[in-house]
């Protein structure tokens, strides 16, 4: 074996980097389908994660800031009051899982790996990703405009549909440093017309 071998081997066998865990940290969550399969085959299987993801909030003491559920792949924003975020990762993707195998009779895994997670550490940083998330649907081809798709916060938090674990208000406050209203600091960031992001 030579040198570039052994080095390849040994950081095979290395345990992975252990992930950024912090009391009071904003994380942007995102994950994949495996193989970039669809992890939603349906809204049933989009309701299901979201019961899920109410269960982790509650549990983990989460504040649930903004998410998007596309077809195979998804964005979460949550606020860690505790540093709990890969535990809770961990038994969301992993119950849900089970649960979408058990319904469509498959096995094996439904993500790729293991979720990713950003942590934000500006609110110019954190106004990108919402609006990211936000768009994400609209860029996808599957909807006209953010609003239009019902499996995003972004519809929440404009007013349409209240979700009582979605923690609209905590996600508001980030923009009173823009000045004004923030929600409508916040929907002109998601629109793109008037905040410099």
């Amino acid at each position: 074996m030579g040198g570039e071998e052994i080095a390849g081997a040994a950081r095979e066998g290395m345990p992975r980097k252990p992930r950024t865990e912090l009391a009071g940290g904003v994380h942007h969550v995102f994950a994949r389908g495996n193989n970039r399969q669809l992890i939603y085959f349906d809204d049933a299987d989009r309701s299901s994660y979201l019961a899920m993801l109410a269960r982790a909030i509650a549990s983990r003491q989460w504040r649930c800031l903004a998410f998007c559920l596309m077809d195979n792949h998804m964005h979460l924003l949550i606020e860690t009051p505790l540093p709990n975020l890969a535990a809770g990762m961990q038994w969301l993707h992993g119950r849900f899982a089970e649960q979408f195998n058990a319904r469509h009779g498959r096995s094996g895994h439904v993500f790729q790996g293991r979720y990713g997670s950003v942590l934000l550490q500006t609110e110019s940083h954190l106004w990108t990703v919402v609006a990211y998330m936000a768009r994400n649907p609209v860029a996808a081809g599957l909807c006209a405009r953010p609003a239009d798709w019902p499996w995003s916060s972004h519809r929440a938090v404009v007013g349409d549909a209240a979700l009582p674990w979605l923690d609209h208000e905590r996600l508001l406050s980030h923009y009173d440093a823009l000045g004004g209203e923030p929600w409508r600091r916040y929907a002109e960031a998601v629109d793109g017309d008037a905040v410099q992001l």
